[in-house]
């Protein structure tokens, strides 16, 4: 069977794309029998994960470290998924490894994500890799990434998206996230405001917990320039701090320091394993590349792509948006799951956009724009800012386009999907 197969097999073999449950992903794991000397970190959080993930990998390679990274959703290849050292996995390693899967699962139901998750492993098990940096899909105790044992586990911020599998505060949230957190294992938390569940279960089960603005942080002195620190013994009331100034990451936004300084924690609190040096962090930071990550494209009018699709998100990009500079107008294409808080992410961006164009997003969680629309005017935005449309995501960007004029902005946010759909069309891969 090719990928296209396997990946066509599993979608219409689970009707059910999320699942929370370990014990069946434990079952086919230990039967897998995949084992690795590599150093395991895994990075779970509400936002900033995926960047997080691409830092670490992008300072690893720099200072020569082989490095395998898991991560998801993919935006236009499954294969993005899955890299050894930067480059995707290919279709028939990848096939192979499903393969593997398959065989020891037996009877045991996995779902699509699980049955990746298990594949991957199997793939970066067989790569002879120093480091594999492993994403979590969604919380983290009950997600399949955490049936591996991390060395570092990192959860970059918490808060409410997903409610329906997490629970409704962030105190439910922080608890999930925090299960990826080990005995004696060194546990970073990007969150400056953690929830006490979370800080109470690093404490329970005797993690060593990094917490940002309390043993690491950021500052930011200029333009051109941020500082980092760390205690250097916080677990032991230590006071020595390390200082260290870089130049901005290549990834843009403010809230990218808060990434770039919980990667740099893990990769400091692991140095007697993996030693990195400064320049390969500068290096790294300066080469990181995450599509569809507050992503600005050349040309006029001016388009930005992010995947933001929850408050949270949506607040960031608003204030990111704000450094951009002047626009005339902005134009919003805007297509997001049915379970998402729609009205929350509205009214973080409801200053922001000039022109709302809904899309309609396809599958069981999709949101058909004329929902969107209703949805949108009862969050407060006014009906004659909204464009009556039902297309997809690529053809409302095309729309967008044709309204635009050459100083606008446009605006591609809600979903990956959405940015999946816009992106696939600029690059003509559909």
């Amino acid at each position: 069977m090719t990928l296209a197969d396997w990946l066509e097999l599993l979608e219409a073999r689970h009707g059910a794309s999320i699942c929370l449950d370990l014990a069946r992903v434990s079952k086919v794991y230990a039967a897998l029998g995949s084992g690795t000397d590599a150093v395991v970190i895994a990075v779970g959080g509400t936002n900033g994960k995926g960047s997080v993930c691409a830092m670490l990998e992008a300072i690893l390679r720099a200072e020569g470290y082989r490095v395998g990274c898991y991560t998801s959703p993919h935006l236009l290849r499954y294969n993005e998924r899955v890299r050894i050292d930067g480059a995707e996995a290919g279709d028939e390693m990848l096939a192979a490894a499903f393969a593997d899967v398959e065989a020891a699962r037996g009877d045991v139901a996995l779902t699509y994500f699980e049955h990746g998750t298990l594949a991957a492993w199997k793939v970066f098990c067989a790569a002879q890799l120093d480091v594999i940096i492993l994403e979590v899909g969604l919380g983290g105790r009950l997600d399949a990434v955490n049936v591996i044992d991390a060395d570092c586990a990192i959860v970059s911020s918490v808060a409410m998206d997903h409610m329906n599998y997490l629970g409704n505060t962030r105190e439910a949230i922080g608890f999930e996230k925090a299960g990826i957190f080990r005995a004696g294992c060194p546990a970073i938390c990007g969150d400056r405001d953690p929830p006490h569940s979370l800080v109470g279960h690093a404490r329970a089960i005797g993690a060593e917990l990094w917490v940002s603005g309390r043993d690491f942080g950021f500052a930011t002195d200029n333009r051109y320039q941020w500082r980092y620190w760390c205690n250097e013994t916080p677990m032991c009331g230590g006071n020595a701090v390390t200082n260290r100034t870089l130049a901005y990451p290549a990834l843009r936004g403010a809230n990218q320091l808060s990434n770039a300084a919980s990667a740099i924690t893990a990769l400091d609190v692991l140095r007697s394993r993996i030693p990195v040096s400064m320049q390969a962090i500068r290096q790294g930071l300066m080469l990181v590349e995450l599509p569809g990550r507050f992503q600005v494209l050349p040309g006029q009018p001016q388009v930005v792509l992010d995947v933001a699709h929850n408050p949270q998100a949506a607040e960031v990009l608003a204030e990111n948006l704000g450094e951009l500079g002047f626009a005339p107008e902005t134009w919003a294409v805007f297509g997001i799951l049915a379970d998402k808080d729609v009205e929350g992410v509205a009214a973080r961006m409801s200053a922001c956009v000039d022109h709302w164009l809904p899309c309609t997003l396809s599958g069981p969680r999709g949101l058909d724009a004329d929902v969107l629309i209703e949805r949108l005017c009862a969050a407060g935005v006014e009906k004659s800012k909204i464009r009556e449309n039902s297309a997809a995501p690529a053809a409302t960007f095309a729309r967008a386009r044709e309204y635009a004029m050459r100083d606008d902005r446009i605006i591609v946010f809600g979903s990956f999907l959405t940015v999946a759909d816009v992106l696939a069309a600029i690059q003509g891969c559909r």
